[in-house]
């Protein structure tokens, strides 16, 4: 087995250290969480799905249907299970419509 020098790292450390640096992980987070939205409640909400947002654990949802934004505002606390367990983690900790 050979011995490492002192200044070499694992791969794995650096793309770790080079993700938390540069915030990497909260980016990659934000487009997973954009892609399940679609998944989690299908093409129909996604097609009236204007932009999707997320502000520290708020993701912020503008939808072109008053009468659609209405219905989901009352299903709130079961989308953002929904979308934190398609994600493994949680991410989403409030939607607000607008």
């Amino acid at each position: 087995m050979t011995k490492r020098k002192d200044n070499q790292i694992k791969i794995g450390d650096a793309l770790k250290e080079l993700m938390d640096t540069y915030k990497l992980n909260v980016k990659m987070n934000e487009v997973r969480l954009y892609e399940a939205w679609g998944k989690v409640l299908g093409p129909t909400i996604q097609n009236h799905t204007v932009s999707k947002q997320l502000i520290e654990g708020k993701l912020l949802i503008r939808l072109d249907s008053a009468a659609l934004r209405n219905e989901l505002s009352f299903a709130k606390s079961k989308i953002i299970k929904s979308l934190n367990e398609e994600l493994g983690t949680e991410i989403v900790k409030e939607i607000i419509f607008g």
